[in-house]
């Protein structure tokens, strides 16, 4: 399946925060939303950074509370990877056990057009191995 499909299923909004907030708003957005990053742009359709809990926890320990003032970019992944709508999920399972990533950005002729997360396609992968057991004990119980 293409992540396309995903994004319709799930929507195409995105948390987003300005460049110049802080990381404590970003925390607050994390949290209203209950979700583990946003992405940080100044307009709908760049991705400039992502902020997750993971970067924030690292500000965290290496300057202590202060860093909660500091703005998004301080702490932000700026070398974002992200991915089109045509990849697939198996595609981007592979690619983000390789990085390490939870969160990849979807770009549909250059701009964002939404987010999915490690989550999003773990549940897919689920509900599709769900359908096929369905089927087997289906095909067995009329075979």
């Amino acid at each position: 399946m293409q992540i396309a499909a995903i994004l319709r299923a799930k929507g195409s909004a995105v948390a987003r925060v300005g460049s110049m907030s802080n990381v404590a708003e970003a925390l607050k957005v994390l949290q209203q939303k209950r979700i583990g990053a946003v992405v940080v742009a100044d307009d709908d359709t760049s991705v400039d950074g992502v902020l997750s809990e993971r970067d924030i926890v690292r500000g965290l320990v290496e300057h202590g509370a202060e860093a909660l003032d500091f703005p998004v970019t301080t702490l932000m992944t700026s070398d974002v990877i992200t991915c089109s709508e045509d990849r697939t999920v198996d595609e981007l399972l592979r690619d983000m056990t390789e990085h390490r990533i939870r969160h990849l950005p979807v770009l549909r002729d250059g701009h964002l057009a939404g987010i999915v997360s490690i989550g999003d396609l773990v549940k897919y992968r689920l509900d599709e191995l769900e359908g096929e057991r369905d089927a087997m004990r289906d095909y067995i119980a009329t075979g």
